[in-house]
């Protein structure tokens, strides 16, 4: 039986707004393309969501893949404020599930600065009766260590919980660990497969 609700949180409850923001900042196209090849593609963006790089260790890592854009990629990350959103279901979804007695956790990758910059985008989380990010735990999704400090730290049962993530590889290493998972490809669609194993 299903007892508890674990979330991912980037472009489930909260948009993960990183073209946008990106053509916010004044980046064409090209750049935008240029920049996230030189950061967000690379291992070096996986060591720094796991806390294992500072934010100046992080930009030195990405200047050493395309070191001519080092002004564009300094202006890109000087500030991630603005790089999350919000969805005006999130706040509902939660309301409803803990109304009908369900525990909140989430399991999510996050950067420190993406954390501390864009807090009132993820607020809801106070709500939630765990966390485990992994810029704290110096561990990212997929590795199941990560879902495993989940159960441990907060004494959870795998098989009663059911995970919700849009990275299909992050829900199918959550399942090897006997966790339900859905993999989020919208509000409705997720609500809807909730439902059902939930009943």
């Amino acid at each position: 039986m299903i007892k508890n609700i674990v979330f991912d949180i980037s472009n489930v409850l909260a948009p993960f707004r990183f073209k946008e923001y990106l053509v916010e900042k004044g980046f064409d196209a090209a750049m935008i393309k240029r920049i996230i090849k030189a950061s967000a593609m690379t291992p070096y963006w996986t060591e720094y969501e796991k806390g294992k790089l500072t934010y100046e260790e992080a930009i030195e890592a990405f200047l050493s893949v395309d070191p001519d854009i080092r002004d564009e990629l300094h202006r890109a990350y000087d500030s991630c404020s603005g790089i999350m959103g919000r969805y005006d279901y999130t706040e509902g979804w939660i309301d409803a599930l803990k109304g009908a007695g369900y525990r909140l956790y989430c399991i999510t990758n996050f950067t420190p600065a993406g954390y501390e910059q864009c807090y009132d985008c993820i607020s809801f989380i106070e709500r939630f009766d765990g966390c485990v990010f992994s810029f704290r735990e110096g561990i990212a999704k997929p590795d199941p260590e990560i879902y495993q400090t989940l159960l441990r730290r907060y004494d959870l049962k795998a098989e009663e919980c059911v995970f919700i993530d849009d990275t299909e590889e992050n829900v199918l290493s959550a399942e090897k660990l006997g966790f339900a998972g859905i993999v989020f490809t919208g509000y409705e669609d997720a609500v809807e497969r909730l439902d059902e194993m939930l009943k």
